[in-house]
């Protein structure tokens, strides 16, 4: 796609990332993100992400399959704060206005996360509020979301589904929130995602199998898109009996419950 014609404001593009972030085989680029993508960040020159330091790593596997417009030096890259890694910012309270000047002054703005799409299930919320917000066009470009990777993948019900975020990490705080996820797949067939920070990812699978019934199935994708890729799906009875090997505690991860 190409820039904003002259004298008009910037566009603010939401660039997908690879998500073998972290990992520690890397999988091509070119696997995971059309060619269409990695030409418009090759050509950005501002920037709003979690991390500098990984955006500037994904934007030098970019270069090797289509040259920067500008050395990676000179970008030009806002930081999101802390308290938004934390906390997120989906729920208001972030003025990001300032952020977009560049776009108010003609600069198209990548926004990025560690991994996947950008807003969702990661923080970037509040820059496209900011963006429609001062009449900016937000273009999301095509690329990887873990989350529809991982519902496709189950086997659950595609048709209604909700991500749920985090659950608790207090043990009977976990066990009332499964037991309400649960009851909503009972009751309306409502497929429930979620993930959890990966060195959890072993705490989190025993609770499931403790405390969900039986005839209640279970799917967890863990490293997706990349060569260690893997989707398990069953009952709670047939994890019980089969014990399969859950994920890591390195590999994120996206947990599905339904019927």
């Amino acid at each position: 796609m190409n820039a904003a014609p002259p004298g008009a404001p910037g566009r603010l593009y939401l660039v997908p990332a690879p998500l073998d972030f972290g990992a520690a085989v890397l999988a091509p680029l070119q696997d995971q993100l059309p060619d269409g993508t990695l030409q418009v960040a090759a050509r950005l020159r501002h920037w709003i992400c979690e991390n500098a330091k990984s955006l500037r790593h994904y934007l030098g596997r970019v270069d090797a399959v289509h040259p920067l417009a500008v050395p990676l030096q000179t970008l030009h890259i806002q930081e999101l704060p802390r308290n938004v890694h934390k906390k997120g910012d989906h729920q208001g309270g972030v003025d990001a206005t300032p952020w977009l000047a560049a776009a108010r002054q003609g600069q198209d703005i990548g926004l990025v996360s560690e991994a996947g799409m950008p807003a969702i299930a990661d923080p970037g919320a509040s820059v496209v509020r900011a963006a429609h917000t001062l009449g900016l066009e937000v273009v999301a470009l095509s690329g990887p979301v873990s989350l529809m990777l991982a519902l496709a993948s189950s086997g659950l019900n595609g048709q209604n589904f909700a991500f749920v975020g985090y659950l608790p990490t207090d043990p009977a705080a976990r066990a009332r929130r499964l037991r309400e996820l649960e009851g909503l797949v009972q009751r309306t067939g409502q497929t429930q995602l979620f993930i959890e920070t990966p060195y959890r990812n072993a705490a989190l699978l025993q609770a499931l199998l403790a405390m969900l019934a039986p005839s209640t199935r279970l799917a967890v994708s863990s490293g997706l898109l990349t060569p260690s890729a893997r989707t398990t799906s069953a009952t709670i009875a047939q994890w019980r009996s089969r014990a399969p090997a859950g994920p890591d505690n390195a590999t994120p991860a996206v947990y599905a419950i339904g019927s």
